[in-house]
């Protein structure tokens, strides 16, 4: 079972603000750690975080944002072509909805929505869009019954 996804970010604060208000996540908790098994875990001496757990449902698979303190980081891939590239895929069925409340948070589409219209999905929409930090949304509208 799938119990979260990791998100390094910048600003804990900021992504707040687009996972939890824009996106409509909630937030599960909070909490800063530093050293000891935080440390030891993520390979990183010195290592100091805020983090949050979001998540649409109690029981459902969450999203982990964590704002190192210390160190401080660096780039990561930018392309979906790019090796180590992710993206997270988010279904919904306010797409422009979600859409606009996100880009009015800071997201940054790649394109308006797309219609899908071969495999599994055809019938659905999508598209691709940034988050304040760079990392890749996608918004999936499932086809109709």
């Amino acid at each position: 079972m799938l119990h979260h996804t990791g998100l390094t970010i910048s600003d804990l604060d900021r992504s707040l603000r687009f996972w939890r208000d824009a996106m409509g996540m909630r937030v599960l908790f909070e909490q800063e750690k530093a050293g000891g098994y935080l440390e030891a875990i993520v390979g990183e001496p010195g290592a100091h975080v805020r983090m949050a757990h979001l998540a649409f449902s109690d029981d459902g698979p969450r999203i982990e944002l964590f704002q190192y303190l210390t160190p401080s980081g660096g780039g990561h891939a930018q392309r979906p072509a790019d090796v180590g590239f992710t993206h997270i895929c988010i279904a919904c069925d306010d797409l422009e909805d979600r859409l606009d409340r996100l880009v009015a948070a800071g997201g940054v589409p790649f394109s308006g929505p797309v219609p899908i219209d071969t495999g599994a999905n055809r019938g659905g929409r999508g598209l691709y869009l940034r988050d304040p930090d760079g990392h890749v949304v996608e918004l999936f509208e499932r086809p109709a019954a």
